[in-house]
């Protein structure tokens, strides 16, 4: 099959069409990280920079000096510390039930297979097309009043938690995930006597760790960065997370430690991103062949 390109082979074999093109391939990739590094690397300068030399010269290197005092007054006087902590509690609960949802409802939709699993299957997609906004007031009624117990989540991280759950984008990628593992382990593990909590823990999570790896991120970092729910569900300000919080102690505090508490925000998410980066673009890979 002929290759199709804008560029002959002919053309490509050419001195100044090789250059020609490895210039414009670095001039997109020069412009690509200052478009997606420029404004954190920006943000890294001005929070540890006065006020003065932000608003006056924003663009120079610390005209006035290095101010790391900024930072630990963000985290100290600020209280970022303690919003600080109440997002990794957020983070790491919606992580947990998003994962335990996710390998539960992947593992009996692709493995065991009911009977009804197809139709399970189809309602789970149907609910990709729901906008989420379209939710909101049915998901906080039932969060106001639980069904059944007739308790209020409300003010608790469980109204945060269990709504998290409900990604059914997560439930198709574990479930594609294990639709490709071999299934002649399953009947092996069967005639073993192995039964359907023993498979699901001694056979199919072992390999199934890379695509548990990649919900992991996807959830701590979906948890992290949420602001619309959490606003809605934790009205009291020492519950809230530092999605909720920052935008409120804008007018308390200088522009310099609001900037400095922005970046100690990001801080972690980066961390993680830079960690796990390889997991997150096989992740990324992933769902483009899912939503397909």
């Amino acid at each position: 099959m002929s290759e199709r390109s804008i560029l002959s082979g002919f053309d490509r074999a050419r001195t100044g069409t090789r250059w020609s093109l490895r210039a414009a391939q670095g001039l997109v990739l020069v412009a690509l990280a200052v478009a997606s590094l420029g404004p954190i690397l920006w943000l890294a300068r001005a929070s540890i920079s006065t006020t003065q030399d932000t608003l006056r010269t924003p663009m120079a290197f610390w005209p006035s000096g290095v101010d790391w005092a900024n930072l630990s007054t963000a985290w100290n006087q600020a209280q970022i510390s303690h919003y600080f902590a109440n997002t990794v509690w957020v983070a790491l609960g919606s992580w947990f039930v998003q994962l335990l949802i996710a390998t539960t409802g992947g593992y009996v939709l692709s493995v065991l297979r009911p009977r009804y699993a197809p139709a399970v299957t189809a309602a789970v997609l149907a609910t990709l097309f729901i906008p989420g906004v379209v939710v909101l007031v049915p998901l906080f009624l039932t969060v106001l009043d639980l069904p059944v117990v007739s308790a209020s989540l409300l003010n608790t991280y469980w109204a945060v938690w269990l709504p998290a759950g409900a990604n059914a984008f997560n439930v198709l990628l574990v479930k594609r995930f294990m639709d490709g593992l071999p299934r002649d382990v399953y009947e092996a593990a069967r005639m073993d006597g192995a039964g359907p909590l023993r498979m699901l823990w001694s056979v199919v999570l072992p390999m199934s760790k890379p695509i548990l790896g990649v919900v992991s991120i996807f959830a701590f970092l979906n948890a992290w960065k949420d602001f619309l729910w959490p606003q809605i569900v934790l009205p009291e300000p020492t519950l809230q997370p530092l999605s909720v919080r920052l935008p409120l102690i804008r007018d308390t505090v200088e522009l310099d430690v609001f900037l400095a508490a922005l970046l100690i925000s990001m801080a972690l998410p980066i961390v993680i991103f830079l960690v796990f980066q390889r997991l997150f673009l096989r992740g990324a890979g992933l769902g483009g062949a899912v939503k397909g």
